[in-house]
């Protein structure tokens, strides 16, 4: 270790020195390529040629007016349902899914699909609510097929895996609003454009897990299939894709769940549904407003989550899902295909009923209740007594204000000061130590076409954004993550908020801080440790936990008090899995950092969304490229290099 650490501290010394003694820190000028001229004069040119060149006439316009007749469609459909049809639908399908019976799983994902329709429509969102799984179904449903083409292709060939691998790589440390720019360019502004970005966002976790799950088979089992003389494809259709569904089933959670996300984000582009609703709640400053979808999106959220992962331990574990349900023919039509044919029946009997009978289509207006107004009132409450007005403490706005004056501050400022060639350098002794040449090359790399597009200073000082957003989610994270590992009911008292917590797409983060911190960079610093934090509890809780025992046990014979065992064994024999914490972190981070211009975060999530809502790719296309740059840069320098079989990141944001 002494030889890392000396490199790393020859290299900050550098930094520093070079800091002292130059005057001119910046990127050169001179250096800087006019990416914005090309850019805007692309721009002119599709706006004159969308409706008229025969790449959109014969090709893209095909492709937008399929996605938007297929969004319609569902839409549609789902309207003609009705809101009985479509609740019945959505509760009978999570209790068929879940295995049906009487077993507590399947009662319990019913229960948390009724709560979800009934909330929707008593907060007067059932219109966008509609919408958005419109959107979801095509965009699950087109995600779902090319992962598992992609995951096909991966798990049966090396070379396609060899292939596709750096690709995955790039497109996990990717936040959303970078997919969304080149879409915005080729399709403009509408439903077609949030759809690609959407598909191509959540295709990697179905397609890395399928590839996983293929080539960790049981060996054993192929091999029986091959000696009764299968052919290739039997083997594959009878042995391997069976033997990884459990996998499958995984990435198909997660590309649901970023599926949500990007849709929910999308509607910065004009995607619709319940994400405007967040979007304008949040450029208003109306918390109210953003509150109210907000929560049916996170209900949203839960209801597809429990009911894929009943769906994933059903499959798995088919004699549990059987509970409590009676024997005989009774049970056999409440399990299995049985509760399937149920649950088309009762989607059937709540549209014949509810829409043909009643003629209720759209959720009756005299059931819903308002509650903008009393959220607002509480916010206004709340910034009053909470924001700086507390004894002692001083209040969360005080907080803001002193941390952007201690931490965020100076460390932009550092950061500015730091000669460009000595951020080069620390950067490639910190991907040289992290995964030797391959790293530093992408890590040095990646910093100097941020530079060459002319967005060093706000690359900086997004950067410094990131890094205080990592060093308070690092500190809560790893200490709430020890308590977890050694304290069982703190594990179990945290489990249902982390769960909650990770299947909340990012938008929904900026909601809470904005009330508590107002807008500006600290609440997009906010926003990114609550979403990064559950996953860093949870590693960390993983890596401590899985600490051999018998180590800890021969510490503790040798008269090592629990906290010498925590620093001098469990800590240090849990440093693969820290470090993962820190990669997840920071990739978390990063996204919603970034997504933090909406609220005033500055920099390049503010060009980026800037360039988004005017449609000015001149400036919002290299503040992307700029940000997938940050990204792997940030990837390479705090994680070694991965394994082929390294799955998608945790919380499947």
């Amino acid at each position: 270790m002494r030889g890392p650490r000396g490199l790393i501290a020859l290299a900050l010394t550098v930094a520093v020195l070079g800091a002292l003694v130059t005057a001119d820190a910046a990127w050169p000028e001179s250096w800087a390529i006019d990416a914005k001229t090309p850019l805007d004069e692309l721009n002119r040119w599709l706006i004159l040629n969308r409706d008229s060149h025969p790449l959109f006439l014969y090709f893209l316009l095909h492709l937008s007016n399929n996605i938007n007749a297929a969004v319609d469609a569902v839409a549609g459909f789902l309207d003609a349902l009705g809101w009985v049809g479509v609740t019945a639908g959505a509760v009978l399908g999570a209790w068929a899914a879940a295995g049906g019976g009487a077993s507590r799983r399947a009662l319990s994902t019913a229960g948390t699909a009724l709560l979800t329709f009934g909330v929707i429509g008593l907060l007067g969102m059932w219109n966008p609510a509609i919408l958005t799984l419109a959107l979801m179904i095509v965009a699950v449903s087109l995600s779902a097929a090319l992962g598992l083409l992609l995951g096909l292709a991966a798990g049966l060939s090396d070379r396609a895996e060899r292939i596709l691998r750096p690709v995955f790589d790039t497109m996990q440390v990717m936040p959303a609003f970078a997919y969304l720019l080149p879409f915005v360019l080729l399709f403009g502004i509408g439903t077609a454009p949030a759809l690609f970005a959407t598909v191509i966002y959540a295709t990697p976790p179905m397609a890395r897990l399928t590839s996983l799950g293929l080539r960790h088979a049981d060996p054993a089992a192929l091999e029986a299939s091959r000696s009764l003389g299968a052919s290739g494809w039997q083997r594959l259709l009878t042995a391997r894709l069976p033997l990884a569904r459990g996998r499958m089933l995984l990435g198909l959670n997660q590309t649901i769940m970023m599926a949500l996300s990007m849709v929910v984000i999308a509607s910065i582009i004009g995607a619709g549904g319940l994400g405007d609703r967040v979007f304008n709640g949040l450029t208003t400053q109306n918390v109210g407003n953003a509150l109210t979808a907000g929560v049916c999106i996170v209900l949203i959220a839960v209801w597809l989550d429990r009911t894929t992962a009943a769906a994933g331990d059903r499959l798995e574990h088919p004699e549990a899902a059987a509970g409590d349900t009676p024997r005989g023919p009774l049970g056999h039509l409440l399990r299995g295909p049985g509760a399937g044919l149920l649950a088309l029946s009762g989607v059937l009997l709540g549209w014949i009923v509810g829409r043909l009978a009643l003629g209720w289509g759209d959720w009756p207006r005299e059931w819903t209740v308002t509650i903008s107004r009393p959220v607002n009132t509480a916010v206004d409450w709340i910034v009053d007594t909470f924001g700086s007005g507390v004894p002692v403490l001083g209040g969360t706005l005080t907080w803001a204000e002193n941390f952007t004056l201690w931490v965020l501050n100076p460390l932009r400022d550092a950061l500015y000061a730091t000669p460009w060639w000595a951020v080069l350098l620390v950067v490639g002794v910190l991907g040289w130590l992290a995964g030797r040449w391959r790293s530093a090359l992408t890590a040095v790399g990646s910093l100097a076409v941020i530079g060459l597009l002319g967005l060093w200073t706000k690359s900086l000082n997004t950067l410094s954004q990131v890094i205080a957003a990592l060093l308070v989610t690092l500190l809560l994270g790893v200490v709430i993550g020890v308590l977890a590992a050694r304290n069982r009911l703190v594990e179990r008292l945290l489990r249902p908020w982390l769960d909650v917590m990770q299947t909340m797409p990012q938008f929904i983060y900026l909601i809470p801080v904005i009330a508590l911190f107002g807008v500006g960079r600290i609440a997009a610093i906010g926003a990114a440790v609550i979403y990064a934090l559950p996953a860093v509890i949870r590693i960390t809780t993983q890596g401590v936990r899985q600490v051999d025992p018998t180590v800890v046990e021969a510490s503790r014979s040798m008269g090592a008090s629990a906290w010498q065992q925590l620093w001098q064994v469990q800590l240090p024999l849990a440093r693969p899995q820290l470090l993962l914490a820190v990669n997840q972190g920071v990739v978390l981070v990063l996204a919603v950092v970034v997504v933090g211009g909406l609220v005033g975060g500055g920099a390049l999530g503010f060009d980026t969304v800037y360039g988004l809502q005017r449609g000015d790719l001149g400036v919002g296309l290299p503040a992307g490229a700029a940000i997938v740059c940050l990204g792997l840069l940030l990837d390479r320098i705090t994680q070694p290099a991965r394994r082929p079989d390294t799955p998608a990141r945790p919380g499947g944001h």
